[in-house]
């Protein structure tokens, strides 16, 4: 659906209606575009600064960027951005969703972890067969737990492992103290991977974790340990991760895939001890509140020249860039 709520010049271009953000700041206008059938034409985004890219719907809405002259600001409602990022005009603010997905996400983390380790495909597949088929499977009380990547979406996943009495290891891109503990800097990883149970990624996809889980990462995991990926498909070598399943010697849960969607055929598919979830983790109820809730307080603070939250990429001259 493409509407417009008023075509006198319209500073911003956003995916939910005025009447669903509670209004917008006092003298702007806006065109509204879910991303879903045409977009607005060139003829009326002339004075467009602000920019929310509609949720699922980035492939459609690069080819705008280059298509509004007035743009200060793109505003994502992702968490990763590196889509977006090639295609940002010069001198534009790109902002990221830190936070909106945190919980949904978390939430999936867990429970991709639990499925994988309570063998609950398993069970599935023998209540469709009709078969009462029981065993013995490892709890995550008394595993380890290494979060790769402790942002604001790792921070999330290790406040709900809490009541399930694991051990938690953190590494980040640089070492810090947080109140759960310590988090240990990625030149730490090799000497912390063997102690893990189950390691989670969950970082975004940049130069520096392109390819980071290859083989000789997967060799440093302990045997029969589970590694559970809600971060980017690509941060994964996707064949050292088959070789590794095919072996027996690991197990996965993936949220994400390389390539994604996962093409029929792929021996990812069948690999065994795998669970995968087809980029479900964000899509929830959780999203629309928090996504409104963060487009309110972004607009308010650009249309009173106040830095904006969330920045990755900050435009030279941008007066609302931190």
């Amino acid at each position: 659906m493409t509407s417009v709520e008023t075509s006198d010049r319209a500073r911003a271009l956003l995916p939910f209606t005025p009447a669903d953000l509670g209004g917008l700041p006092p003298g702007w206008h806006a065109l509204v575009w879910d991303g879903t059938g045409q977009p607005p034409s060139s003829g009326g985004v002339e004075a467009v600064e602000f920019f929310v890219i509609p949720y699922t719907f980035t492939t459609a809405a690069l080819p705008l960027l280059a298509t509004l002259p007035s743009l200060r600001v793109v505003q994502s409602l992702s968490a990763g951005v590196d889509d977006v990022l090639p295609q940002l005009p010069a001198g534009v603010t790109l902002c990221n969703a830190r936070h909106v997905h945190s919980a949904s996400t978390a939430e999936h983390a867990v429970a991709l972890t639990l499925a994988a380790l309570r063998g609950i495909p398993d069970f599935v597949r023998a209540q469709d067969a009709q078969r009462w088929q029981s065993g013995f499977r490892p709890a995550l009380a008394d595993r380890t737990v290494l979060l790769l990547g402790h942002g604001s979406i790792g921070a999330a996943v290790e406040a709900r492992l809490t009541p399930f009495e694991c051990s938690v290891l953190r590494v980040a891109r640089t070492a810090r103290q947080t109140s759960q503990g310590p988090v240990h800097a990625m030149k730490e990883l090799p000497s912390l991977l063997p102690r893990a149970d189950v390691v989670m990624v969950t970082l975004p996809l940049t130069d520096a974790t392109l390819g980071l889980a290859d083989a000789r990462f997967l060799a440093g995991m302990k045997d029969g340990a589970l590694l559970v990926n809600i971060g980017r498909g690509p941060v994964v070598d996707t064949r050292a991760l088959v070789d590794a399943l095919e072996s027996g010697r690991l197990r996965a849960a993936l949220d994400v895939t390389d390539p994604e969607p996962l093409p029929p055929g792929h021996p990812a598919w069948t690999a065994p001890n795998t669970l995968i979830s087809p980029h479900a983790a964000a899509t929830t109820s959780a999203f629309r509140p928090r996504a409104l809730a963060l487009i309110r307080d972004q607009l308010a603070r650009y249309a009173a020249g106040e830095p904006l939250a969330n920045v990755v990429t900050p435009a030279q001259d941008d007066r609302a860039a931190e």
